[in-house]
């Protein structure tokens, strides 16, 4: 991972860490079209983030044990 994508992933992990997120929030704010900023793949791809969904609540984003690793190892 460049250290673009790596500081632009740490930025994303500590957004979804400060609080519980639905999807679409998540998708409203970090969703992109440039083929550059693949922050939300990226995070899918590793295995730092998961959707969960309970019945009756809305689909969430949350961290994963692997996420959170991540960003302690790269929090500034």
């Amino acid at each position: 991972m460049s250290e673009t994508a790596a500081s632009l992933t740490t930025d994303f992990l500590a957004w979804l860490a400060a609080e519980p997120r639905a999807y679409t929030d998540v998708m409203e704010a970090w969703r992109t079209s440039c083929p550059r900023l693949t922050v939300w793949e990226d995070a899918i791809d590793a295995g730092f983030i998961i959707r969960t969904h309970a019945p009756g609540q809305p689909t969430r984003v949350e961290l994963t044990a692997d996420g959170r690793s991540f960003l302690r190892r790269h929090s500034k």
